[in-house]
This record gives C-alpha cells, sequence and structure tokens, in this order.
C-alpha cells in the first residue's frame, strides 16, 4: 500500500483525499517508509518533521474545511517538503550554513503559511547550499545530496534536496527558490519539473532584497499538471511582499489542461554562441524540440541577443549578495564558504557606476526580449548546459571546451533569463550516452506561466518522460570527460 501510493501523482493523491479514500496520515506513513528506505543513500531530506506533521494532519481531518476543496490548488493534506532556506515554525531550519546548524525559527515562512492553508502538510526540510550559493547541493552541516540517477553525480542546486525527494517518490510535491536556476537546473538534472515564476507571483515575504526580482519562490514536481497545481496553492497577493499581485482568474491547473494550441516555439541551443553548452546536449535538445511539431506548432531556430549577460548578472547578483551577507561577512567570515566570500566582497568592491550600467543593460534585455515575444509564443533552450558531474567538484570547471571562471558561471543558460523576469519551466526531454538525465527550458513572456506550463504539458505528453518516476536510486560512476 504504502509503494502503491508513493507512485501516485500529486493530483491523483489530492483527489483520493478529497474523496477520503485515504487520509493524510496514510501518505504522511507512505512518505516515511519511503524515506528510510532511500534517504541513506541520496540525503534530499536532511531534517523531517513527521510529528509535526502527524499532529496537522489530525488537526486537518477533524476541522475539514469542505468550502477549501473548490479553491485552486486546494492540497487536501498533501505532504510537501520545504527548502531549507525557507523558515517553518517549530523545525530546525539551517540555511545550509554552520552559523544557523542550530536555527529553530518560531514563525513559519509567509509562504509556508499560505501552502498550509491549502492543505499541505510540511514533513521534511530539504538539503540545499550553502544560502543556497551553487548549482551542487552540499554544505557543511548536511553533506552532499546524491542524484539518484548516479549516486557518483550531483544533483544540481540550489533546490538539490527537493529535486531528489521528487525523483525518488519521497515527497509528491516539493518547494524551492531560484536565482540564477536553482529550480530548473536541478530540475534537468534529476528529470523533474520546475518552474521559476514570474517576480511578484509567489510570496518571498521575510526577504532583505524584497525590492529586487532576481531572487523566486516557485515548485517543483514530477508531472506539469502537479506542478501547475502546487503553483495555484502558491500564488497570490501577499501584504508581507510588495511585488506580489493577485492569483489569475483562470487556475493555471486549468490552462494547463486546455487543448493544446499551435504555439509560434523559437529554439536556441547557446544563443548562437553566447554560451558554452556540451555538444552532446546540444544535439539531443536540438532533435527533441522538433517534437512539438507532432502538436502543431511551428518550430524555428531564433533567439533575441543577450548583450553582456554574463557580466550584467553577476554584478546584479553581487549586490544582491551585499544585501544579504555583507553583515555576516563582518561576524562570521569564518563559517562562511569561499563562493560567498568573493561573491560578497565583488559586489562591495562595485562602484555605483557599474551597478547603473548593469541595470541599464537589464532594461536593454528586457525591451530586445519584449519585442521577441512579438514573435515567438515560446523561446525553448537546453535547461542546462551540461548533464549532471562529479558530486565531488563544487561546480564544472569547463563546457565544451570553455573554461569557467566562476562558480556560477556555468548557468548562463538559466541566470540571462532571470534577468529578464520572464517565467520558465524546465521539462525532461531525453537521456545521453551515459544516461544521465537531459531537459528542456520553456521560457514564455513575463507574467505567462499559464503559456509556459501549456507548452511543458504538451511535450510531456509527447515525450512520456514522467511515467520513469519515481525511481529507487542507481549507482554508478563519473563519466570520462
Amino acid at each position: 500500500m504504502a509503494t502503491e501510493l508513493t507512485r501516485l501523482t500529486a493530483r491523483a493523491a489530492v483527489a483520493l483525499l478529497k474523496r477520503r479514500e485515504i487520509s493524510p496520515l496514510d501518505l504522511i506513513e507512505a512518505a516515511a517508509a519511503r524515506i528510510a528506505a532511500v534517504e541513506p543513500q541520496v540525503n534530499a531530506l536532511p531534517t523531517l518533521c513527521l510529528d509535526r506533521a502527524r499532529a496537522h494532519a489530525r488537526r486537518l481531518m477533524s476541522g475539514h474545511d469542505r468550502e477549501a476543496e473548490n479553491e485552486a490548488g486546494w492540497l487536501a493534506g498533501l505532504p510537501v517538503a520545504i527548502k531549507d532556506l525557507t523558515d517553518v515554525a517549530g523545525v530546525r531550519t539551517t540555511y545550509g550554513s554552520p552559523i544557523f546548524k542550530n536555527h529553530v525559527p518560531a514563525r513559519s515562512h509567509p509562504l509556508v503559511e499560505r501552502i498550509e492553508r491549502k492543505g499541505a502538510i510540511v514533513i521534511a526540510k530539504s538539503n540545499t547550499p550553502e544560502f543556497g550559493a551553487g548549482g551542487n547541493t552540499f554544505n557543511a552541516v548536511f553533506g552532499r545530496t546524491l542524484n539518484p540517477w548516479n549516486t557518483a553525480l550531483t544533483c544540481g542546486g540550489s533546490t538539490g534536496g527537493g529535486a531528489v525527494a521528487l525523483a525518488t517518490g519521497e515527497v509528491w510535491l516539493a518547494q524551492g527558490s531560484d536565482h540564477g536556476g536553482s529550480l530548473r537546473g536541478p530540475a534537468t538534472l534529476c528529470s523533474v519539473v520546475g518552474l521559476r515564476p514570474s517576480p511578484g507571483r509567489v510570496t518571498r515575504g521575510t526577504s532583505n532584497n524584497l525590492f529586487s526580482p532576481l531572487s523566486v519562490q516557485g515548485p517543483m514536481a514530477r508531472n506539469v499538471p502537479d506542478l501547475a497545481l502546487a503553483l495555484d496553492a502558491m500564488a497570490g497577493f501577499c501584504p508581507l511582499d510588495p511585488l506580489t499581485f493577485d492569483a489569475p482568474a483562470m487556475s493555471f491547473s486549468d490552462a494547463v489542461a486546455r487543448p493544446p494550441a499551435r504555439l509560434r516555439i523559437a529554439f536556441t541551443a547557446n544563443f548562437g554562441g553566447a554560451l558554452p553548452v556540451d555538444r552532446e546536449t546540444r544535439d539531443i535538445c536540438s532533435q527533441q524540440v522538433r517534437r512539438f511539431e507532432e502538436a502543431g506548432c511551428h518550430v524555428d531556430e531564433a533567439f533575441p541577443d543577450l548583450g553582456p549577460v554574463d557580466e550584467v548578472f553577476l554584478a546584479l547578483r553581487s549586490q544582491h549578495f551585499v544585501v544579504d551577507r555583507e553583515l555576516q561577512l563582518g561576524t562570521h567570515r569564518d563559517q562562511l564558504k569561499a563562493d560567498i566570500i568573493w561573491n560578497t566582497e565583488r559586489g562591495l568592491q562595485q562602484t555605483p557606476s557599474r551597478l547603473a550600467w548593469a541595470d541599464r543593460e537589464r532594461a536593454a534585455l528586457f525591451r530586445r526580449f519584449a519585442a521577441f515575444f512579438e514573435a515567438y509564443d515560446v523561446l525553448v533552450t537546453p535547461g542546462a548546459a551540461t548533464p549532471a558531474w562529479d558530486v565531488n567538484l563544487r561546480a564544472r570547471e569547463v563546457i565544451d571546451g570553455v573554461k569557467l571562471t566562476n562558480y556560477i558561471a556555468g548557468s548562463g543558460l538559466t541566470s540571462a533569463i532571470t534577468l529578464t523576469s520572464c517565467p520558465a519551466v524546465s521539462v525532461p526531454c531525453g537521456f545521453d550516452s551515459y544516461a544521465r538525465p537531459v531537459g528542456l527550458q520553456i521560457v514564455a513572456p513575463p507574467r505567462g506561466e499559464a503559456r509556459a506550463l501549456h507548452a511543458a504539458a504538451m511535450f510531456e505528453h509527447i515525450s512520456g518522460l514522467d511515467r520513469l518516476l519515481p525511481i529507487d536510486p542507481r549507482p554508478g560512476t563519473v563519466p570520462p570527460g
């Protein structure tokens, strides 16, 4: 019974919960058994809160809100994982940092409060790099999270624990965050789906960077309709986040369920060589994007000019780190990893003129994308520049013969989209010659989550790759090169 429950999609589990054919406690115990079975092999959910979850389930079951069942995003007692960057009341929340290794917040993040009101039950915190910085999920508190398709490899970052928990069937939905690709990259490397929403779609609540559009909160799931369900539970105005706005009149779940549209699709493998992307990844994605034509879509190779996107992103990201980490740099420098120190100090050394240049370039990039979307409905790229790499390397060092200069330089495909404020969905598209997952990134105009999800659902229906999940962790070796 437990195995059958963990294999359910989130939507199927919620449907059974609504019909009272199963209870939230049934799902909690099924998840607990699955976690006990696979967690020693992957280290995705280092902090469990099962007693808290059981108590929440009993409250939900005793005072069930029948009216709420008709609300978009009602989860009816579905267990979920929350990234360890996000506070959950009474649950150890470390942000992946030894500075906070014993931190237990008294109040949950506004997003956690929102989805709990929508019937979600938090059962675990998912692993993340220190303060979410980096594309490989490891930290000094909990160690490394391993890719279930090959446990010698990284799961990506920074929502790596959430991606692995989904792929292995430990949870049905996971919450995460995305700055330069932290929802999209791990989704691609672990063959699940992740969405970076438009800034303001989902509350960031307690962030000190409340007026910056770079970092967002969002969902991750095993398939696109489940992803839409999770976004419905998260989206909406929040008085604690000045960028937020109301949820749309049509739910994202309904948008995904509409009949396939004949979309105008633009595809680029590497923006004309502006970004380094592994050759086999380029080839696989170039072939797989043509499958949209099976749904009647028109596919062109086309892309907007990125301009000096790497330097723009690094400048604005570094300023973000100054806001978040300057004070800790002064008080706990010896407990911060080198990448965070480098990123923060780079921001402290920037001139106002340099930041002004970066903002002007970002505005110009946004205008170029806006003009591009007058001709195309979505832009499709590879979801990551390479498949998963050696888990013992903090970051990729070379991509397609290009030596990378810093720990985020390999994330250009996703960080470039971050600068545009466009929503983007990562969806699996296949495997390379070493059986490592490869995916597509589907980008829509700002606030166009419904369009991006609809396109992703069309592709997923054609590929059928979501039906491979969940998997048991698979030991392996690091491919050469």
